[in-house]
């Protein structure tokens, strides 16, 4: 008895010693919206709007102790329908996001991609806002009248570049405006780029006549001089920023864009609420809030099986805007 009571005493030792190690992130024991390795996947190239807003809610959640440090990657391709096939593939993986937005909606249509949104767990819709119409500094333009006249007269000699796909969004606006303003969409010589970064390069070199993408990306280049703000496609002006909207110009239409969050397929409720609980609790947060104002989003916020209708919603309807422009 003398020499089992101070082995049992040792090997309680051992067990407080070794204890404490054995509850590894991902063993169950983490609660309330800390997901340790949570990866969140970007469908297209850095630099772009849902690269943008993936970095951002990263970074506030990581700065308001929400959560551990979350991995931020890129698998750009096919206006993000490639990133889509991948997270659908990833049945049942409670530790990866993608955010996304009206131009994957649209990529489906258009690439007429197997995998849809339908496939996914919608987490949460986080932002809207309008795209803008912008040009180079040395641009000949120096108003959208400007522009619209040189449009009307010859559409496919001015190319006009937007960082989505066709049925995307900086595709869909500038073709609603092209119909607004008396220009066949079909004449619209489009040039889809792989994300804003693609696009802001191809404005500046010149390669295309304007640009059409979501305000909150190009913002650093429109306080700085090096591209020239025509016209917003929202309802409103944008607070801070010198241009009309579109209706203003006389081009009686208006687009605005949003951008959210979704996950692969076949989680669990609790993984599927440990997410959209992460993103609530986000939404609330400080940190967010300023991220808000800074790239000028507005906020959309809706979550769960409210943003799974809504996505429903938007696939019906960007199917019978396309149907309707021809495209």
């Amino acid at each position: 008895m003398r020499l089992r009571t101070p082995l049992a005493l040792l090997g309680a030792a051992l067990l407080v010693l070794v204890g404490p190690p054995l509850l590894t992130p991902g063993s169950g024991s983490d609660t309330g919206t800390r997901i340790p390795g949570l990866r969140v996947m970007v469908p297209n190239t850095p630099g772009g709007g849902y690269d943008i807003t993936a970095r951002t809610v990263a970074k506030n959640a990581e700065d308001a102790d929400l959560t551990g440090d979350i991995e931020v990657f890129n698998l750009p391709g096919a206006g993000g329908t490639v990133g889509l096939t991948r997270l659908v593939g990833e049945h049942g993986n409670g530790r990866l996001a993608m955010s996304m937005g009206l131009g994957v909606v649209g990529a489906v249509h258009t690439n007429k991609t197997p995998k849809t949104l339908a496939d996914t767990t919608p987490i949460a819709r986080l932002t809207m806002e309008p795209d803008i119409v912008v040009v180079g500094k040395n641009s000949p333009y120096k108003t959208i009248e400007d522009l619209l006249a040189a449009w009307k007269k010859d559409p496919g000699k001015l190319p006009v570049g937007g960082g989505s796909s066709p049925g995307g969004p900086d595709h869909l606006a500038p073709m609603l405006m092209a119909k607004a303003a008396g220009i066949a969409p079909k004449s619209v010589n489009y040039v889809p780029f792989d994300g804003g970064g693609e696009l802001l390069a191809s404005i500046l070199g010149d390669k295309v006549a304007f640009g059409v993408s979501g305000v909150g990306e190009y913002l650093d280049q429109i306080k700085s001089g090096e591209l020239r703000l025509l016209a917003v496609t929202g309802p409103e002006r944008v607070p801070g920023l010198d241009a009309p909207t579109l209706r203003e110009a006389g081009v009686d239409t208006e687009f605005i864009n949003w951008r959210g969050i979704v996950a692969p397929p076949g989680l669990t409720d609790a993984e599927r609420d440990k997410l959209v609980g992460l993103v609530t609790e986000l939404h609330d947060s400080p940190e967010w809030r300023a991220s808000l104002k800074t790239h000028g989003w507005n906020d959309a916020f809706l979550a769960g099986d409210a943003f799974g209708d809504f996505l429903d919603q938007e696939d019906s309807r960007v199917g019978s805007v396309l149907k309707e422009l021809g495209l």
